[in-house]
C-alpha cells in the first residue's frame, strides 16, 4: 500500500509539488493503480492462441506524406537570440 509519506518522497523526487491535503487521496488512487496492474499481471491466459487484435486489422500503415515546411529565418523572428540558424537554449545538467 503507498502511503501519504512515498507519495511526498516521488513528488520530491519528480520535482513536483503536492499539498498535504492531496497526499491521502493521491496515496490511494495510486494503490489502487497498483492493485489494478497487479491483478492485470497475475491474470491468467485462457487460451494458447495469439492476439491477433481486436478488429483483426493487419499492416494498417499510412503513405508518409511530406509537406513544405516553414521558412528557417520566419520561425526564427520569432524569438531572440536565435544563432547560425538554430534555437538558443540554456545547458541544464543535475548532479542530483
Amino acid at each position: 500500500m503507498v502511503t501519504g509519506k512515498d507519495i511526498v518522497k516521488i513528488a520530491k523526487l519528480a520535482k513536483l509539488r503536492v499539498k498535504d491535503e492531496e497526499t491521502e487521496r493521491l496515496a490511494r488512487d495510486m494503490s489502487e493503480i497498483i492493485c489494478f496492474a497487479d491483478t492485470i499481471n497475475n491474470a491468467v491466459e485462457d487460451s494458447e492462441e495469439e492476439f491477433d487484435g481486436i478488429a483483426g486489422i493487419v499492416n494498417a500503415f499510412h503513405e508518409d506524406i511530406t509537406v513544405e515546411s516553414f521558412n528557417r529565418d520566419d520561425i526564427l523572428k520569432n524569438r531572440e537570440g536565435g544563432e547560425n540558424g538554430m534555437f538558443v537554449i540554456k545547458k541544464h545538467f543535475s548532479n542530483r
